[in-house]
Protein backbone atom coordinates (compact mmCIF):
# COMPACT_ATOMS: atom_id res chain seq x y z
CA UNK A 1 0.00 0.00 0.00
CA UNK A 2 1.55 3.26 -0.83
CA UNK A 3 1.64 6.03 1.53
CA UNK A 4 -1.39 8.43 1.47
CA UNK A 5 -0.83 11.09 4.09
CA UNK A 6 -1.00 14.48 2.56
CA UNK A 7 1.35 17.07 2.94
CA UNK A 8 -0.54 20.05 4.83
CA UNK A 9 -1.69 17.79 7.42
CA UNK A 10 1.39 16.57 8.52
CA UNK A 11 2.71 18.64 11.89
CA UNK A 12 5.65 18.84 11.42
CA UNK A 13 7.18 21.22 14.17
CA UNK A 14 5.73 18.41 16.38
CA UNK A 15 7.58 15.46 15.02
CA UNK A 16 10.43 17.00 14.84
CA UNK A 17 10.16 17.88 18.44
CA UNK A 18 9.44 14.65 19.42
CA UNK A 19 12.03 13.16 17.18
CA UNK A 20 14.51 15.34 18.74
CA UNK A 21 13.60 14.37 22.57
CA UNK A 22 13.71 10.87 21.68
CA UNK A 23 17.28 11.01 20.13
CA UNK A 24 18.74 12.53 23.46
CA UNK A 25 18.78 8.98 23.74
CA UNK A 26 21.56 8.66 21.19
CA UNK A 27 23.17 11.54 23.06
CA UNK A 28 23.70 9.56 25.89
CA UNK A 29 23.67 6.28 23.94
CA UNK A 30 27.56 8.21 22.65
CA UNK A 31 28.25 10.15 25.31
CA UNK A 32 27.97 6.87 27.66
CA UNK A 33 30.50 4.63 25.26
CA UNK A 34 32.79 7.69 24.32
CA UNK A 35 33.78 9.18 27.71
CA UNK A 36 35.52 5.48 28.60
CA UNK A 37 38.20 6.76 26.14
CA UNK A 38 39.74 9.09 28.47
CA UNK A 39 39.50 7.33 31.90
CA UNK A 40 41.98 4.21 30.88
CA UNK A 41 44.68 5.72 32.41
CA UNK A 42 42.75 6.44 35.37
CA UNK A 43 40.89 3.15 35.84
CA UNK A 44 44.44 1.79 35.52
CA UNK A 45 46.31 3.88 38.17
CA UNK A 46 42.81 3.79 40.44
CA UNK A 47 41.90 0.14 40.53
CA UNK A 48 45.78 -0.85 39.35
CA UNK A 49 44.02 -3.41 36.76
CA UNK A 50 46.23 -4.80 33.79
CA UNK A 51 45.11 -5.24 30.00
CA UNK A 52 42.64 -7.90 30.68
CA UNK A 53 41.39 -5.69 34.04
CA UNK A 54 40.99 -2.77 31.67
CA UNK A 55 39.66 -4.00 29.13
CA UNK A 56 36.59 -5.51 31.34
CA UNK A 57 36.56 -2.49 32.96
CA UNK A 58 35.95 -0.91 29.53
CA UNK A 59 34.14 -3.64 28.12
CA UNK A 60 31.40 -4.52 31.29
CA UNK A 61 29.03 -1.19 30.27
CA UNK A 62 28.67 -3.71 27.23
CA UNK A 63 27.00 -6.81 29.37
CA UNK A 64 24.75 -4.44 30.49
CA UNK A 65 23.77 -3.21 26.76
CA UNK A 66 23.15 -6.99 26.03
CA UNK A 67 20.77 -7.38 28.47
CA UNK A 68 19.02 -3.84 27.88
CA UNK A 69 18.62 -4.40 24.57
CA UNK A 70 17.04 -7.86 24.98
CA UNK A 71 14.57 -6.96 28.08
CA UNK A 72 14.01 -2.97 26.08
CA UNK A 73 12.55 -4.77 22.99
CA UNK A 74 10.51 -7.05 25.35
CA UNK A 75 9.52 -4.74 27.83
CA UNK A 76 8.50 -2.47 25.48
CA UNK A 77 6.21 -4.58 24.23
CA UNK A 78 4.37 -4.80 27.66
CA UNK A 79 4.86 -1.33 29.48
CA UNK A 80 5.27 0.80 26.40
CA UNK A 81 8.38 2.43 24.50
CA UNK A 82 8.03 5.65 26.33
CA UNK A 83 7.96 4.36 30.13
CA UNK A 84 11.25 2.23 29.03
CA UNK A 85 13.37 5.36 27.39
CA UNK A 86 11.95 6.94 30.95
CA UNK A 87 13.79 3.79 33.03
CA UNK A 88 16.68 4.52 30.97
CA UNK A 89 17.00 8.25 31.58
CA UNK A 90 17.44 7.20 35.32
CA UNK A 91 19.41 4.51 34.83
CA UNK A 92 21.74 6.65 33.15
CA UNK A 93 21.60 9.25 35.76
CA UNK A 94 22.47 6.46 38.37
CA UNK A 95 25.54 5.87 36.21
CA UNK A 96 26.86 8.81 35.58
CA UNK A 97 27.05 9.61 38.96
CA UNK A 98 28.43 6.00 40.34
CA UNK A 99 30.94 5.53 37.81
CA UNK A 100 32.58 8.39 38.81
CA UNK A 101 32.01 8.13 42.52
CA UNK A 102 33.24 4.52 42.29
CA UNK A 103 36.46 3.10 44.75
CA UNK A 104 36.68 -0.20 43.37
CA UNK A 105 36.77 -2.19 40.59
CA UNK A 106 33.78 -4.07 40.92
CA UNK A 107 31.75 -1.07 42.03
CA UNK A 108 32.88 0.81 38.81
CA UNK A 109 31.76 -2.59 36.96
CA UNK A 110 28.56 -2.54 38.62
CA UNK A 111 28.09 1.13 37.73
CA UNK A 112 29.23 0.83 33.82
CA UNK A 113 26.65 -2.57 33.51
CA UNK A 114 23.33 0.02 34.87
CA UNK A 115 24.81 2.57 32.13
CA UNK A 116 25.08 -0.12 29.32
CA UNK A 117 21.65 -1.11 30.42
CA UNK A 118 20.19 2.04 29.52
CA UNK A 119 22.70 2.24 26.54
CA UNK A 120 21.32 -0.75 25.50
CA UNK A 121 17.44 0.14 26.06
CA UNK A 122 17.92 3.38 24.42
CA UNK A 123 19.87 2.03 21.37
CA UNK A 124 17.28 -0.23 20.03
CA UNK A 125 14.22 2.38 21.37
CA UNK A 126 14.74 5.33 20.04
CA UNK A 127 15.19 4.43 16.20
CA UNK A 128 11.96 2.28 16.60
CA UNK A 129 9.63 4.72 18.25
CA UNK A 130 11.10 7.50 15.64
CA UNK A 131 10.02 4.94 12.74
CA UNK A 132 6.92 4.52 14.60
CA UNK A 133 6.09 8.21 14.59
CA UNK A 134 7.51 9.68 11.42
CA UNK A 135 5.59 9.34 7.50
CA UNK A 136 7.45 6.44 5.48
CA UNK A 137 8.99 9.42 2.61
CA UNK A 138 11.30 11.02 5.12
CA UNK A 139 11.21 8.29 8.14
CA UNK A 140 15.05 7.43 7.15
CA UNK A 141 16.01 11.02 7.44
CA UNK A 142 14.72 11.24 10.77
CA UNK A 143 15.90 8.27 12.04
CA UNK A 144 19.02 9.02 11.13
CA UNK A 145 19.08 11.81 13.46
CA UNK A 146 19.51 9.01 15.63
CA UNK A 147 23.19 8.89 15.03
CA UNK A 148 24.25 12.25 14.77
CA UNK A 149 22.85 12.27 18.20
CA UNK A 150 25.46 9.19 19.19
CA UNK A 151 28.47 10.86 17.32
CA UNK A 152 27.38 14.52 18.80
CA UNK A 153 27.63 12.55 22.19
CA UNK A 154 30.63 10.77 21.20
CA UNK A 155 32.13 13.86 20.14
CA UNK A 156 31.51 15.84 23.10
CA UNK A 157 32.81 12.74 25.54
CA UNK A 158 35.89 13.16 23.30
CA UNK A 159 35.85 17.41 23.75
CA UNK A 160 34.82 17.51 27.61
CA UNK A 161 37.73 14.60 28.23
CA UNK A 162 40.19 16.88 26.04
CA UNK A 163 39.38 19.75 27.97
CA UNK A 164 39.32 18.09 31.74
CA UNK A 165 42.63 16.29 31.05
CA UNK A 166 44.17 20.03 29.27
CA UNK A 167 42.83 22.08 32.61
CA UNK A 168 43.91 19.30 35.35
CA UNK A 169 47.24 18.81 33.56
CA UNK A 170 46.16 15.01 32.94
CA UNK A 171 43.03 12.61 33.56
CA UNK A 172 44.92 11.11 36.59
CA UNK A 173 45.10 14.83 38.06
CA UNK A 174 43.16 16.35 41.03
CA UNK A 175 40.40 18.68 39.35
CA UNK A 176 37.63 20.33 41.36
CA UNK A 177 36.90 19.55 44.98
CA UNK A 178 39.74 16.71 45.41
CA UNK A 179 38.58 14.45 43.18
CA UNK A 180 40.44 13.49 39.86
CA UNK A 181 39.68 14.35 36.19
CA UNK A 182 38.75 10.88 34.63
CA UNK A 183 35.82 11.06 38.09
CA UNK A 184 34.36 14.68 36.30
CA UNK A 185 34.60 12.72 33.03
CA UNK A 186 32.07 10.61 33.88
CA UNK A 187 29.46 13.20 36.13
CA UNK A 188 29.36 15.50 33.16
CA UNK A 189 27.04 13.15 32.06
CA UNK A 190 24.40 14.11 34.87
CA UNK A 191 23.25 17.24 33.17
CA UNK A 192 21.92 15.21 29.56
CA UNK A 193 20.47 12.67 31.41
CA UNK A 194 18.35 14.81 33.83
CA UNK A 195 16.89 16.68 30.58
CA UNK A 196 16.48 12.99 28.79
CA UNK A 197 14.33 12.43 31.78
CA UNK A 198 12.35 15.35 31.80
CA UNK A 199 11.72 15.65 28.07
CA UNK A 200 10.32 12.66 27.44
CA UNK A 201 7.64 13.63 29.98
CA UNK A 202 6.54 15.33 27.07
CA UNK A 203 6.06 13.22 24.31
CA UNK A 204 3.23 11.19 23.26
CA UNK A 205 3.61 7.02 23.22
CA UNK A 206 3.68 5.37 20.30
CA UNK A 207 0.22 5.24 18.17
CA UNK A 208 1.59 1.07 17.02
CA UNK A 209 1.85 0.30 21.01
CA UNK A 210 -1.49 1.87 21.89
CA UNK A 211 -3.08 -0.45 19.08
CA UNK A 212 -1.27 -3.19 20.25
CA UNK A 213 -2.79 -2.49 23.83
CA UNK A 214 -6.12 -2.31 22.14
CA UNK A 215 -6.55 1.80 23.29
CA UNK A 216 -6.90 2.42 20.14
CA UNK A 217 -8.72 5.90 20.93
CA UNK A 218 -5.28 7.50 21.93
CA UNK A 219 -4.16 5.72 19.32
CA UNK A 220 -6.24 7.53 17.24
CA UNK A 221 -5.49 10.75 19.04
CA UNK A 222 -1.92 10.55 18.48
CA UNK A 223 -2.06 9.69 15.38
CA UNK A 224 -4.51 12.62 14.15
CA UNK A 225 -2.49 15.06 15.70
CA UNK A 226 1.23 13.62 13.88
CA UNK A 227 -0.60 13.45 10.43
CA UNK A 228 -3.86 14.74 10.36
CA UNK A 229 -7.73 13.87 10.98
CA UNK A 230 -8.38 12.33 7.99
CA UNK A 231 -5.67 9.53 7.87
CA UNK A 232 -6.12 8.68 11.66
CA UNK A 233 -8.82 5.61 10.93
CA UNK A 234 -7.34 4.03 8.28
CA UNK A 235 -4.10 4.01 9.88
CA UNK A 236 -5.99 2.15 12.73
CA UNK A 237 -7.28 -0.04 10.43
CA UNK A 238 -4.20 -1.17 8.95
CA UNK A 239 -2.00 -1.48 12.51
CA UNK A 240 -4.47 -3.91 13.54
CA UNK A 241 -4.63 -5.76 10.61
CA UNK A 242 -0.77 -6.49 10.81
CA UNK A 243 -1.13 -7.85 14.68
CA UNK A 244 -2.35 -11.37 15.65
CA UNK A 245 -5.79 -11.84 16.79
CA UNK A 246 -5.65 -14.31 18.81
CA UNK A 247 -2.36 -13.13 21.45
CA UNK A 248 0.07 -10.01 22.09
CA UNK A 249 3.33 -10.17 20.40
CA UNK A 250 5.97 -12.51 22.39
CA UNK A 251 9.87 -14.37 21.57
CA UNK A 252 8.45 -17.37 19.65
CA UNK A 253 6.15 -14.87 16.69
CA UNK A 254 9.79 -15.23 15.53
CA UNK A 255 9.53 -19.03 14.49
CA UNK A 256 8.73 -19.44 10.98
CA UNK A 257 5.20 -21.00 10.25
CA UNK A 258 7.85 -24.08 8.08
CA UNK A 259 10.09 -24.29 11.55
CA UNK A 260 13.29 -22.33 12.49
CA UNK A 261 13.93 -18.66 12.93
CA UNK A 262 12.25 -16.35 10.25
CA UNK A 263 14.60 -15.13 7.39
CA UNK A 264 14.08 -11.84 8.21
CA UNK A 265 15.10 -12.01 11.99
CA UNK A 266 18.47 -13.61 10.50
CA UNK A 267 19.22 -10.55 8.66
CA UNK A 268 18.78 -8.37 11.89
CA UNK A 269 21.15 -10.35 13.42
CA UNK A 270 23.81 -9.99 10.68
CA UNK A 271 23.13 -6.44 10.21
CA UNK A 272 23.83 -5.92 14.22
CA UNK A 273 27.00 -8.13 14.23
CA UNK A 274 28.49 -6.97 10.87
CA UNK A 275 28.05 -3.41 12.02
CA UNK A 276 30.71 -4.68 15.41
CA UNK A 277 32.79 -6.88 13.40
CA UNK A 278 34.36 -3.96 11.65
CA UNK A 279 35.68 -2.56 14.65
CA UNK A 280 34.22 0.52 15.16
CA UNK A 281 33.72 0.94 18.81
CA UNK A 282 37.57 -0.24 18.63
CA UNK A 283 38.01 3.77 17.32
CA UNK A 284 35.34 5.07 20.12
CA UNK A 285 36.38 3.11 23.33
CA UNK A 286 40.36 2.58 22.58
CA UNK A 287 40.94 5.68 20.18
CA UNK A 288 43.45 7.91 22.84
CA UNK A 289 45.22 4.37 23.54
CA UNK A 290 45.41 3.41 19.51
CA UNK A 291 46.83 6.72 19.06
CA UNK A 292 48.91 6.78 22.22
CA UNK A 293 50.25 3.49 21.15
CA UNK A 294 51.53 5.05 17.95
CA UNK A 295 53.30 7.72 19.43
CA UNK A 296 51.12 10.37 19.79
CA UNK A 297 50.84 12.12 22.84
CA UNK A 298 47.80 11.99 25.39
CA UNK A 299 46.83 15.53 24.57
CA UNK A 300 46.94 15.04 20.40
CA UNK A 301 45.32 11.85 20.72
CA UNK A 302 42.21 13.04 22.49
CA UNK A 303 42.07 16.01 19.68
CA UNK A 304 42.44 13.48 17.09
CA UNK A 305 39.43 11.94 18.54
CA UNK A 306 37.71 15.26 18.26
CA UNK A 307 38.61 15.63 14.73
CA UNK A 308 37.66 12.00 14.34
CA UNK A 309 33.88 13.19 15.62
CA UNK A 310 33.41 16.17 13.86
CA UNK A 311 34.16 14.62 10.43
CA UNK A 312 31.42 11.63 11.75
CA UNK A 313 29.42 14.00 12.47
CA UNK A 314 29.36 15.31 8.53
CA UNK A 315 29.17 12.30 6.96
CA UNK A 316 25.87 11.38 9.24
CA UNK A 317 24.45 14.85 7.79
CA UNK A 318 25.25 13.38 4.59
CA UNK A 319 23.59 10.27 5.26
CA UNK A 320 20.53 11.98 6.45
CA UNK A 321 20.33 14.28 3.08
CA UNK A 322 20.65 10.86 0.73
CA UNK A 323 19.22 7.85 2.72
CA UNK A 324 15.54 8.50 1.33
CA UNK A 325 16.48 9.48 -1.99
CA UNK A 326 19.42 6.63 -3.04
CA UNK A 327 18.21 3.86 -0.65
CA UNK A 328 19.36 1.89 2.16
CA UNK A 329 20.84 -0.94 0.76
CA UNK A 330 23.57 0.94 -1.61
CA UNK A 331 24.91 2.99 1.34
CA UNK A 332 25.57 -0.61 3.29
CA UNK A 333 27.59 -1.68 -0.07
CA UNK A 334 29.72 1.49 -0.41
CA UNK A 335 30.26 0.95 3.60
CA UNK A 336 31.55 -2.03 3.25
CA UNK A 337 33.72 -1.61 0.07
CA UNK A 338 34.98 1.80 1.57
CA UNK A 339 36.02 0.22 4.84
CA UNK A 340 37.72 -2.96 3.67
CA UNK A 341 39.66 -0.21 1.74
CA UNK A 342 40.56 1.48 4.85
CA UNK A 343 40.96 -0.98 7.16
CA UNK A 344 43.20 -2.82 4.90
CA UNK A 345 45.38 0.11 4.35
CA UNK A 346 45.54 0.79 8.26
CA UNK A 347 46.81 -2.65 8.89
CA UNK A 348 49.46 -2.14 6.53
CA UNK A 349 50.70 1.30 7.85
CA UNK A 350 51.10 -0.75 11.23
CA UNK A 351 52.44 -3.50 10.16
CA UNK A 352 55.58 -1.46 8.62
CA UNK A 353 56.16 -0.26 12.21
CA UNK A 354 58.69 -1.09 14.88
CA UNK A 355 58.72 -1.80 18.78
CA UNK A 356 60.81 0.83 20.56
CA UNK A 357 60.35 0.83 24.31
CA UNK A 358 57.08 -1.21 24.27
CA UNK A 359 55.19 1.09 21.64
CA UNK A 360 55.01 0.72 18.35
CA UNK A 361 56.52 3.18 16.30
CA UNK A 362 55.32 4.74 13.03
CA UNK A 363 57.66 6.47 10.13
CA UNK A 364 55.81 9.81 9.15
CA UNK A 365 54.82 8.36 5.98
CA UNK A 366 52.97 5.06 7.85
CA UNK A 367 52.28 7.27 10.84
CA UNK A 368 49.98 9.75 8.08
CA UNK A 369 48.40 6.79 5.88
CA UNK A 370 47.08 5.29 9.36
CA UNK A 371 45.39 9.37 10.31
CA UNK A 372 43.65 9.51 6.80
CA UNK A 373 42.91 6.05 6.79
CA UNK A 374 41.19 5.65 10.70
CA UNK A 375 39.20 8.85 9.80
CA UNK A 376 38.31 7.95 6.45
CA UNK A 377 37.33 4.96 7.68
CA UNK A 378 34.79 6.61 10.50
CA UNK A 379 33.45 8.53 7.87
CA UNK A 380 32.47 5.92 5.58
CA UNK A 381 31.41 3.72 8.99
CA UNK A 382 29.10 7.18 9.63
CA UNK A 383 27.95 7.60 6.06
CA UNK A 384 26.37 3.81 6.38
CA UNK A 385 26.53 0.90 8.59
CA UNK A 386 26.16 3.21 11.44
CA UNK A 387 23.26 5.42 10.87
CA UNK A 388 21.34 2.45 8.22
CA UNK A 389 21.99 -0.13 10.74
CA UNK A 390 19.54 1.01 13.24
CA UNK A 391 17.29 2.61 10.24
CA UNK A 392 16.73 -0.65 9.50
CA UNK A 393 16.27 -2.39 12.38
CA UNK A 394 13.55 0.10 13.37
CA UNK A 395 11.53 -0.16 10.28
CA UNK A 396 12.51 -4.12 8.66
CA UNK A 397 10.18 -5.74 10.78
CA UNK A 398 6.70 -6.02 10.98
CA UNK A 399 4.58 -5.45 13.43
CA UNK A 400 3.50 -8.53 15.15
CA UNK A 401 7.31 -9.21 15.83
CA UNK A 402 9.17 -5.57 15.81
CA UNK A 403 9.62 -5.74 19.77
CA UNK A 404 11.06 -9.21 19.54
CA UNK A 405 12.68 -9.15 16.77
CA UNK A 406 14.72 -5.93 18.31
CA UNK A 407 14.93 -7.57 21.01
CA UNK A 408 17.05 -10.38 19.98
CA UNK A 409 19.10 -8.11 16.51
CA UNK A 410 19.83 -5.60 19.96
CA UNK A 411 21.32 -8.56 21.80
CA UNK A 412 23.61 -9.82 19.08
CA UNK A 413 24.72 -6.24 18.51
CA UNK A 414 25.99 -5.56 21.80
CA UNK A 415 27.08 -9.25 22.52
CA UNK A 416 29.54 -8.56 19.29
CA UNK A 417 30.54 -5.00 20.54
CA UNK A 418 31.66 -6.88 23.75
CA UNK A 419 33.57 -9.15 22.53
CA UNK A 420 35.10 -7.16 19.89
CA UNK A 421 35.83 -4.45 22.91
CA UNK A 422 37.12 -7.16 25.58
CA UNK A 423 39.54 -8.58 22.78
CA UNK A 424 41.21 -5.58 21.60
CA UNK A 425 43.47 -5.34 24.77
CA UNK A 426 44.77 -9.50 24.10
CA UNK A 427 45.07 -8.73 20.22
CA UNK A 428 46.83 -5.61 20.90
CA UNK A 429 49.58 -7.35 22.97
CA UNK A 430 49.38 -10.58 20.98
CA UNK A 431 49.19 -10.05 17.10
CA UNK A 432 49.31 -6.22 17.26
CA UNK A 433 47.33 -3.20 15.97
CA UNK A 434 48.24 -5.01 12.09
CA UNK A 435 46.23 -8.17 13.26
CA UNK A 436 43.73 -6.65 14.93
CA UNK A 437 42.52 -4.37 12.10
CA UNK A 438 43.61 -7.13 9.14
CA UNK A 439 40.93 -8.94 10.72
CA UNK A 440 38.30 -5.81 10.91
CA UNK A 441 39.27 -5.63 7.43
CA UNK A 442 38.58 -9.27 6.43
CA UNK A 443 34.88 -8.72 8.40
CA UNK A 444 33.99 -5.84 6.31
CA UNK A 445 35.10 -7.44 2.73
CA UNK A 446 32.93 -10.33 4.29
CA UNK A 447 29.80 -8.18 4.91
CA UNK A 448 29.87 -7.28 1.21
CA UNK A 449 28.43 -10.39 0.31
CA UNK A 450 25.96 -10.04 2.87
CA UNK A 451 24.32 -7.33 2.23
CA UNK A 452 24.17 -8.07 -1.48
CA UNK A 453 22.55 -11.21 -0.79
CA UNK A 454 20.03 -11.25 2.06
CA UNK A 455 19.44 -7.41 2.50
CA UNK A 456 16.11 -6.07 1.09
CA UNK A 457 15.68 -2.56 0.73
CA UNK A 458 12.99 -0.83 2.69
CA UNK A 459 13.27 2.75 1.61
CA UNK A 460 9.25 4.51 1.13
CA UNK A 461 7.46 1.27 2.11
CA UNK A 462 5.01 1.89 5.26
CA UNK A 463 5.73 -0.26 8.43
CA UNK A 464 2.52 -2.02 7.83
CA UNK A 465 4.08 -3.32 4.10
CA UNK A 466 7.11 -5.14 5.47
CA UNK A 467 7.27 -8.88 5.86
CA UNK A 468 9.46 -11.35 6.73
Amino acid sequence: MQENIQEDQINMAFIVMIVGIATIGGFLFGFDSGVINGTVDGLQAAFNSNSVGTGFNVASMLLGCAAGAFAAGRMADIFGRKMILLCSAIFFLISAWGSGIALSSGEFIIYRIIGGIAVGAASVLAPVYISEVTPARMRGRLSSIQQIMIIIGLTAAFLSNYLLAEIAGASTNKFWMGYEAWRWMFWIEIAPAALFFFALLFIPESPRYLVLKHRKDEARNVIAKLFGENIADQKIAEITATLANDHQPKLSDLKSPEGGIRKIVWVGIGLAVFQQLVGINIVFYYGAVLWQAVGFSESDALAINVLSGTLSIAACLIAIAVIDKIGRKPLLMIGSIGMTITLAAMAISFSTGSIENGTLKLSDNAGLVALISANAYAVLFNLSWGPVMWVMLGEMFPNQIRGSGLAVSGFAQWTANFGITMAFPIMLTSIGLMGAYGFYAVCACISIFFVAKMVNETKGKELEEMEG
